[in-house]
């Protein structure tokens, strides 16, 4: 029994003496090692053999990146509202030696060099720099902190402001000032559409304008060639039917009556060749007359020749309708394609200038009646030709 007792504890103090003999160290882990109270070595990744009862285990370093979040810090600005700001560091040790040996406990260095260093660079910036410029705080606190952490082993890799945290009045008075720079941006871009819809309607009516002058100018040209043939026309007719005074006087009076029916008519003018063809009238129906009172109806007239029924219209020059209606169409899409190019918030398109309108086409001024040579004097007495 003693013997087995013995062996067990044998046993038992060869485990401690090989446990404490052979080491493992994972990867990226570095081990402090003291031999009687002083720094021996360092131990990185692998198996290592110590010597029991000498050699001790000082501190395990971790190797990879940290990352440490501060709790909110309290900073005073430079016109003096008090910030809360919350900052994350990330640091590598570099030197497991020098971060064990240098500094008692390197996290609440750091922690409370951070706060000092970001006392300092605050101090120098209102509040809506604070929170306008965080690139360049963390430029400054991270070359701060790794010139200073640099002699206990540690880098800092990057200073990241998590929060900003302003007083309640200055987060008021930043968020009027924020509604007000949006009411005038909305100010602005409103004006910008309302001038941009005035420029579009006004290049419209100025393109409606120019294609109604157009058009009433057309009109008119075809007007003035409609009525120039219509007066062309009833001057041949009244000539090729050779109509006497007696029918011309007859007329007349027949247009009397329309001339005074109107109620703003209150006193019409009887011209004097009325009586003279009311004279030549009541002698022809009186059956007498003077002797050569035939020699109204032989009176001579202009003959202004056959009708040349093929060259009626060709004085008239009607515009093709296919063609105006090709016409009508390209400036309106020119004009579409105006107001598009008008439409274009983000660069401002000048207003292209229209094309002016085609000169109107001469108006063909009516074709004038060949003059009537003058008729030969009727002569009185038995030689006057019957």
């Amino acid at each position: 029994m003693g013997i087995l007792i013995f062996l067990a504890a044998l046993l038992l103090f060869a485990l401690v003496m090989l446990f404490k003999t052979v080491r493992i160290v994972p990867q990226q882990t570095a081990l402090i090692i003291e031999r009687l109270g002083r720094y021996s070595r360092t131990l990185e990744g692998g198996i290592h053999i110590l010597i029991p009862f000498v050699d001790r285990v000082r501190a395990n370093v971790d190797l990879r990146e940290q990352v440490v979040s501060f709790p909110p810090q309290p900073v005073i600005t430079s016109d003096n509202p008090v910030v809360n700001i919350d900052t994350v560091i990330y640091y590598t040790v570099i030197d497991a030696k020098r971060a064990v040996y240098e500094i008692a406990n390197f996290i609440r260095g750091i922690e409370q060099l951070t706060v000092t260093t970001l006392r300092n660079v605050i101090g120098s910036l209102d509040p809506e720099q604070t929170l306008t410029s965080r690139d360049q705080i963390n430029g400054q606190l991270r070359g701060a902190l790794d010139e200073a952490t640099g002699r206990w082993g540690i880098r800092v890799n990057r200073v990241e402001l998590k929060a900003i945290d302003p007083p309640m009045s200055i987060r008021e008075s930043m968020e009027k000032q924020m509604k007000a720079e949006r009411d005038r941006r909305a100010a602005i871009l409103n004006a910008e559409g309302v001038k941009q819809s005035s420029i579009l309607t006004a290049e419209g009516e100025k393109q409606s304008a120019i294609l109604r002058a157009e058009g009433s100018a057309r009109a008119a040209v075809l007007e003035a060639q409609g009525q120039s043939r219509a007066i062309k026309q009833v001057f041949d007719a009244i000539h090729r039917g050779k109509p006497t005074q007696k029918l011309l006087a007859y007329q007349y009076l027949q247009v009397l009556p329309q001339i005074a029916t109107g109620d703003a008519n209150k006193m019409w003018i009887i011209p004097t060749e009325l009586t003279d063809a009311l004279r030549g009238i009541g002698g022809a129906l009186g059956g007498g007359g003077q002797p050569g009172g035939s020699g109204v109806d032989a009176e001579d007239f202009v003959d202004p020749g056959p009708e040349d029924e093929s060259n009626v219209f060709a004085e008239t020059a009607l515009e093709d309708p296919g063609r105006a209606l090709a016409e009508a169409r390209g400036q309106a899409g020119r004009a579409s394609r105006e107001a598009s190019e008008h439409a274009t918030p983000a660069s401002r398109v000048q207003p292209s200038q229209v094309p002016e309108a085609p000169e109107q086409a001469p108006q063909q001024a009516p074709q004038q009646a060949p003059q009537q040579p003058p008729a030969p004097p009727v002569q009185d007495g038995p030689d006057a030709p019957h």
